[in-house]
C-alpha cells in the first residue's frame, strides 16, 4: 500500500480557500499562482519570458481597490529569499502583505484585512 505525502502546506492552502469561498466578502476576487512545481529548463525559460515571477505568494486577492497578498507556511516552513523579496516589490508597491504560519496566523491576517465575513472561532 502506497501512503500519500503529507503536504501540511497545502493542507493550509486548502483550509483558507475554503474559509475564502464560504466567508469571502461579497466582490472579492482571489487567486493563486501557480508558478510552483518542477519545470524543464525550456519551460522556464518560456514562463519566465511570460511574466512567471519566483516568490510569488500563495494566494492574490483583490477587494475595494486594494491588493493583497498572502505567503502561507506550515508550521515548520520558512519563508525563502525570492519569497522575501516578492512580498518586499509588492509591499513598496502599495500591496498588503503578510506571511501566516497555520490556518489561524492566516485567518487573522484575512480577518485583519476585512476580507472575511464573522468569526467562526
Amino acid at each position: 500500500m502506497s501512503r500519500r505525502r503529507q503536504r501540511p502546506e497545502q493542507q493550509v492552502h486548502r483550509a483558507v480557500v475554503a474559509h475564502l469561498n464560504a466567508r469571502g466578502v461579497p466582490g472579492i476576487v482571489f487567486l493563486h499562482p501557480a508558478n510552483g512545481g518542477a519545470r524543464s529548463a525550456v519551460e522556464g525559460a518560456i514562463f519566465k519570458s511570460l511574466g512567471v515571477a519566483t516568490g510569488a505568494p500563495d494566494l492574490l486577492l483583490w477587494h475595494d481597490g486594494k491588493a493583497f497578498a498572502l505567503e502561507l507556511k506550515a508550521e515548520s516552513g520558512r519563508v525563502s529569499e525570492s519569497q522575501a523579496t516578492m512580498l518586499d516589490r509588492l509591499g513598496k508597491a502599495g500591496v498588503a502583505v503578510a506571511v501566516a504560519t497555520g490556518i489561524d496566523e492566516a485567518l487573522a491576517a484575512l480577518e485583519g484585512w476585512q476580507l472575511l465575513r464573522g468569526a467562526v472561532r
